[in-house]
């Protein structure tokens, strides 16, 4: 808004302020320009909005030279971080993947090996002494020509494929297979069964397994090095994501739980001084029950995206470092040094205050302020003396 004072005829003439005529000329002008920016929505707002989210004040710096105030604005706070979600392959699902009776290929690499000892006896090239065992007829030799050769062949093939894939499946094992580079299921069956020879097979124990790690280090929310060490349980729910999802499974869930400890271990201290006046109240990491639930919710969401399946993630032993555990045991020591002695001290109190009660209380002595001063003296080097030597 500008506002601009000119010099009107109406008040030509008029005297300056103060009283001083000017003898005609007009009065002395003043020429102020300043501007200030309302908002529109301010001006027709009845009633004021509430604001949700608090924002920071900022003061904007005046333009030099143009009489402009600084400006008041508000600055919205920083957005708050989130954790990124880890995304996984949709198509890499565990599924079942195509296997025979083993039967089959045992009687299809039965049937090969046939083949090959009747192509090679056709053939001639049969030993003599192989001829007699199996009681067949002796055949002038024809040589090893196309259709030898060709029998030859396909019945080695078919030897192959037969004994080759035959495999064993056990309890709590599973195979992941896969066909050039591409994934082509998981077998999960137990027994003698017949797969693709062709296939890259992957062995996965998909028992329920546990992990007793070693000891861990962390902080608490004070800032003190710590110990830890947990115990996890867990399975692997699908092979698939954990043999192809991640380069190793073990690995990744030691991560996950180291990752997990330092995020849970951070927000609560380790322990509350005992003078405190809600250390009954107050959370700390020895309540491993709630500890254990924090860090096995944390430890279950993030090894899902590996194909793992977390049970429980509980804290079996949390101790201070060993640079910090002799200087709290010191503190400790030094805490229950000073608990005894005020304890002491007022047993002793008590003992001396009792003591002189009764001794004038029953008229067996008759004290003045001095000797009164004197026998509360003696009486308590006695006391506690005698508490000392205890």
């Amino acid at each position: 808004m500008s506002t601009t004072t000119e010099q009107s005829p109406e008040f030509e003439g008029a005297p300056e302020a103060g009283g001083r005529d000017t003898g005609g000329r007009g009065a002395r002008l003043i020429h102020n320009e300043a501007t200030t920016e309302i908002p529109v929505h301010l001006l027709f707002r009845d009633e004021p909005e509430p604001v949700s989210v608090p924002l920071a004040p900022a003061v904007v710096s005046r333009r030099r030279g143009t009489g402009e105030q600084p400006r008041v604005t508000r600055r919205s706070p920083a957005p708050v971080r989130q954790r990124p979600v880890v995304e996984v392959d949709p198509d890499l699902v565990e599924r079942p993947a195509g296997v025979l009776p083993g039967m089959v290929g045992a009687l299809a690499g039965a049937v090969g090996a046939a083949g090959c000892v009747l192509a090679s006896w056709w053939a001639g090239v049969l030993p003599p002494l192989a001829v007699d065992a199996l009681g067949l007829p002796v055949r002038m030799s024809a040589g090893l020509g196309g259709p030898q050769w060709a029998a030859l062949a396909g019945a080695g093939a078919l030897t192959l494929f037969g004994f080759g894939g035959l495999a064993r499946g056990r309890t709590g094992r599973a195979w992941v297979l896969g066909l050039f580079g591409r994934y082509r299921g998981t077998v999960r069956r137990t027994g003698l069964m017949w797969v693709n020879p062709l296939v890259l097979r992957r062995r996965i124990d998909v028992r329920l397994r546990h992990w007793r790690s070693d000891p861990m280090p962390a902080v608490d929310a004070n800032g003190v090095a710590l110990r830890v060490v947990v115990l996890v349980v867990w399975r692997v729910r699908d092979t698939a994501r954990a043999a192809l999802g991640v380069e190793d499974h073990q690995r990744y869930l030691r991560e996950c739980v180291e990752a997990a400890l330092a995020r849970v271990l951070a927000q609560l201290p380790a322990d509350v001084a005992p003078n405190s006046p809600r250390a009954a109240e107050s959370a700390t990491l020895r309540n491993t029950e709630a500890v254990g639930d924090s860090l096995t919710r944390i430890v279950a969401a993030d090894a899902a995206a590996a194909g793992l399946q977390v049970f429980s993630a509980q804290p079996l032993r949390v101790e201070y470092a060993p640079e910090v555990a002799a200087v709290m045991q010191r503190r400790r020591i030094a805490a229950l040094d000073a608990q005894h002695r005020d304890k002491v001290l007022t047993s002793v109190v008590d003992s001396v205050e009792d003591t002189v009660t009764r001794l004038t209380v029953r008229g067996l002595v008759e004290l003045d302020d001095y000797e009164r001063k004197a026998l509360v003296k003696d009486l308590t080097v006695a006391f506690y003396t005698g508490h000392g030597d205890r």
